[in-house]
C-alpha cells in the first residue's frame, strides 16, 4: 500500500518534521545539548564560586577559614554579599598581629621577673628560630636556602 497524503496536508513539510512513529531526531539532538549545557554551566557556577576559597588558600589558615565559611554562607542562603566579602577578603593580606603582641607579651613577662609558659617559650623559639633562617636567606642570597637548612638542624629532603 503506498503511502499518501491527507488531502489537507500541504505538499512541502519542513525536515524537523517526522511521520508518525519515527523517531524526533531534532528532540534527541536538542534534549543533548541541553543537558550539556546545564552541567557546564554548573560547573562554571561552582567553580566561580570556589575562586576566594582558591585565592585565600595561600594566606594564613584563619583567614582561610573565615573566607570558606563566607562561601558556604553564600552558597546555602543564596546572599551573594557573603561571596563578594569572602572575595574581597581572599584579596586583601591581613597583617600578622598575633606574633608581635606575644613577642611583646614575653618581653613585659621577663622584664616582671614572672615564668613565661613552656608554651609560650616553645613558641617563641620556634619564631625566633624562623625569623633567623629568613633574615640568613635575606642576607646570603639564591643559595641560603640550603646552607641554612644545613645549619639549623632540620633534615633535608632535597
Amino acid at each position: 500500500m503506498s503511502e499518501s497524503l491527507h488531502p489537507n496536508a500541504p505538499h512541502h513539510l519542513p525536515g524537523f518534521i517526522t511521520a508518525p512513529g519515527d523517531t524526533d531526531i531534532l528532540m534527541v539532538v536538542v534534549g543533548i545539548v541541553l543537558i550539556g549545557a546545564v552541567l557546564m554551566v554548573g560547573n562554571l557556577y561552582l567553580h566561580l564560586h570556589t575562586l576566594p576559597e582558591r585565592m585565600a588558600h595561600k594566606s594564613q589558615k584563619l583567614q582561610f577559614e573565615i573566607v570558606a565559611v563566607l562561601g558556604l554562607l553564600a552558597l546555602f542562603t543564596h546572599t551573594h554579599l557573603f561571596w563578594v566579602i569572602g572575595l574581597l577578603l581572599a584579596m586583601v593580606d591581613l597583617p600578622d598581629f598575633g606574633t608581635p603582641l606575644r613577642r611583646i607579651a614575653g618581653s613585659v613577662e621577663k622584664i616582671a621577673g614572672v615564668p613565661p609558659d613552656e608554651e609560650a617559650v616553645e613558641t617563641a623559639s620556634a619564631e625566633m628560630t624562623s625569623e633567623a633562617t629568613a633574615q640568613a636567606v635575606a642576607a646570603q642570597g639564591p643559595e641560603a636556602p640550603k646552607a641554612v637548612v644545613a645549619k639549623s638542624g632540620v633534615p633535608s629532603h632535597a
